[in-house]
């Protein structure tokens, strides 16, 4: 009798709430975790870089320590207007190069994690068209240095949605994404051996639902692994990922939710285990 092999399945490991009094705290929306799954840098919807420090008991999460936070500048070091902050995407690459995403106007920049300040990169035709708060919510760079982006939105009417490559300077529709179901892709990360890992939302009248969706993108389009689906209200409106090994070589995701500055929703910081 032949041994099928388990399919891959996320164990939650840790859920916390993170809360702070400051103003500019809230409406998280890209996390970058290092290495060490200690050191972290998190981007909000007001303009703000914060760095912090994860603490963990056990391998369990337990509290946040916030170490700084950095405004959002433009090119020439001024803040930007309060119409021109909504950070969606954050992607960090091996070699210190960091980017994030923009609505309205949609964009990409490469930011300097020190200073704040961002550096628009070229456009895609594509973004123009983009709807209002549907841009570019997923950024994630791929272990080779390419920069990858999903928008938040279906294109047309054939069920998928583009994942646009950046590469020597321009960007371009490197696969078309087969999108199930009422959920769209709102984070995305890479995992050592090149795998894309997508974080998709929806919300129903019984509140958020979650799902992660792991994609191969050098076996074309038809290998799609989900690997997570979670009912209405399981968590709160998640809208990062970041996707490292820890010391005892597990893959973990680290996810937080986007509060929206509303006072019914929450800040959760959520991590959970793949096993396979």
């Amino acid at each position: 009798m032949p041994v099928h092999a388990a399919e891959p399945e996320l164990r939650l490991v840790s859920a916390v709430v993170w809360d702070r009094p400051e103003s500019w705290f809230g409406g998280l929306s890209g996390l970058e975790i290092d290495r060490n799954g200690r050191d972290f840098i998190v981007i909000g919807d007001r303009g703000s870089v914060i760095r912090g420090r994860m603490i963990r008991l056990e391998g369990r999460l337990s509290a946040v320590e916030v170490l700084s936070r950095q405004p959002l500048r433009d090119a020439q070091g001024r803040p930007l207007g309060e119409n021109a902050r909504d950070v969606e995407g954050l992607a960090l690459g091996r070699d210190g190069r960091a980017f994030v995403s923009l609505e309205d106007p949609h964009r990409v920049a490469r930011i300097d994690l020190d200073s704040g300040r961002l550096h628009d990169l070229p456009g895609h035709e594509d973004f123009n068209a983009f709807a209002v708060n549907r841009g570019l919510e997923a950024l994630a760079i791929h272990p080779d240095g390419r920069l990858f982006a999903l928008a938040e939105r279906r294109a047309g009417d054939n069920g998928t949605t583009r994942l646009y490559q950046f590469h020597r300077g321009h960007w371009r529709v490197s696969h078309q994404v087969p999108l199930s179901g009422p959920f769209v892709p709102v984070g995305a990360d890479f995992d050592d051996a090149g795998r894309l890992y997508v974080l998709e939302r929806t919300l129903s009248p019984l509140g958020f639902r979650s799902r992660i969706r792991r994609l191969d993108l050098g076996s074309g389009p038809g290998l799609i692994e989900t690997l997570l689906t979670t009912g209405p209200g399981r968590h709160d409106n998640l809208e990062t990922l970041s996707v490292w090994r820890d010391q005892a070589g597990d893959t973990r995701l680290t996810l937080i939710s986007d509060d929206n500055f509303l006072p019914v929703q929450r800040t959760e910081i959520v991590e959970y285990v793949l096993k396979e």
